[in-house]
């Protein structure tokens, strides 16, 4: 189900800490990077922090620049974020500053928690995600229900670690203060434990006062059915690439990506590439690919539109190269139209040859924009 854009955002010691040990929260930041961080919150829909951190901070989460606050307004938005929160017993004080300033306030927790969070009245949304937190349906209910496209997440570090591990981030922005807190008991950024593998991509590094703002990207494809951020990122540049095919009128522009485990991008193609004036572009990608290549095992190919099951310029149609080449996962945009094939079914091939494919259907505006002169 489509989730929100997940922005993960946090400031740390030169040792790896969000804080020391004395009753004061430690200021990591300065006056630059919180007008900064002001001005990303002015920018999404949505702000999230656990209650871990409403308890030891006492927050208030607020667009604090007046302009930016205007600035919502005069497009039609809300005065301040959606301020949202994560319980899982419920053990909220309604005291605290979170509830009795900004706009609308929402509470995700589990069956139990709701009826503890009911009984102290706090001034929020109580929603109930089951006997559980399930992090995927509560981002599937901001997205569907509370129509959040933007999350900012502030913390702590407990819910940084569960997002980044379930791949659930979309990008990190991670600011590093010029000091040191060399206290073992203080609280760090990232916990101990399996995270996805692979490097992240380094998007943007600046200095912001005496600290240093750096934005990463995650690499790693998901596994199964299950999508990542990572698998976001990957299908937008499919989609990206399909947008440069050059124009036909007997043929769909796609672009696709091939990329291993550990988020090495191993090739790209695009729909008539080059002197080849039918070539497909999962076809030209893979052609770029050494044969019996290990890493294309556990690679996944993004495929801006479901790779075809029959074509005529060709012997063998894309599916079928796919799995020729030991590709078992494949995530995909758009299901192929009738336009030139009846019942086209590449994904029925794919799933008939062991292979796993996953439909981000939230991509499909962005697949079809360049055939539109193709399909109604």
């Amino acid at each position: 189900m489509p989730h929100p854009y997940v922005l993960l955002s946090a400031a740390v010691s030169l040792d790896g800490y969000l804080d020391d040990t004395g009753p004061e929260r430690l200021l990591l930041s300065g006056p630059a990077d919180f007008d900064r961080v002001d001005e990303v919150r002015a920018s999404v829909d949505a702000i999230l922090v656990g209650a871990g951190t409403i308890r030891a901070d006492n927050p208030r989460l607020l667009v604090n620049s007046p302009v930016r606050r205007a600035d919502r307004v005069a497009a039609g938005r809300p005065e301040y974020p959606l301020k949202v929160t994560v319980s899982g017993s419920g053990d909220l004080d309604p005291e605290a500053n979170f509830w009795h300033t900004g706009g609308e306030k929402v509470v995700y927790t589990t069956e139990k928690g709701a009826e503890r969070a009911r009984a102290v009245g706090l001034a929020a949304d109580v929603v109930p995600l089951g006997a559980e937190l399930d992090w995927r349906q509560l981002l599937t209910h901001l997205h569907d229900v509370r129509g959040v496209r933007r999350l900012m997440v502030e913390g702590g570090g407990q819910i940084h670690t569960q997002l980044l591990r379930q791949g659930l981030a979309d990008e990190l922005q991670l600011v590093l203060a010029p000091l040191f807190v060399g206290e073992p008991g203080a609280p760090r950024l990232f916990g101990p434990g399996p995270y996805q593998g692979g490097r992240l991509r380094l998007v943007e590094t600046r200095p912001v006062g005496d600290v240093v703002l750096m934005r990463y990207e995650p690499t790693a494809p998901g596994s199964g059915p299950l999508p990542s951020a990572a698998d976001h990122h990957w299908l937008a540049l499919a989609c990206e690439l399909a947008a440069a095919c050059p124009p036909s009128r007997t043929a769909f522009s796609v672009g696709a990506v091939v990329v291993a485990a550990d988020g090495t991008e191993l090739a790209r193609g695009h729909s008539r590439e080059g002197d080849d004036p039918v070539v497909h572009a999962e076809e030209a990608a893979l052609a770029k690919i050494t044969p019996g290549d290990p890493r294309l095992a556990s690679a996944t190919v993004y495929s801006s539109l479901e790779p075809c099951a029959r074509r005529a310029s060709r012997p063998s149609p894309c599916a079928r190269l796919i799995l020729a080449a030991g590709v078992r996962r494949v995530v995909t945009a758009w299901r192929e139209p009738d336009t030139f094939v009846a019942g086209a079914d590449g994904s029925g091939v794919l799933a008939g040859g062991g292979a796993e494919v996953v439909v981000l259907a939230e991509f499909e505006g962005r697949a079809m924009a360049p055939n539109r002169h193709l399909v109604r």
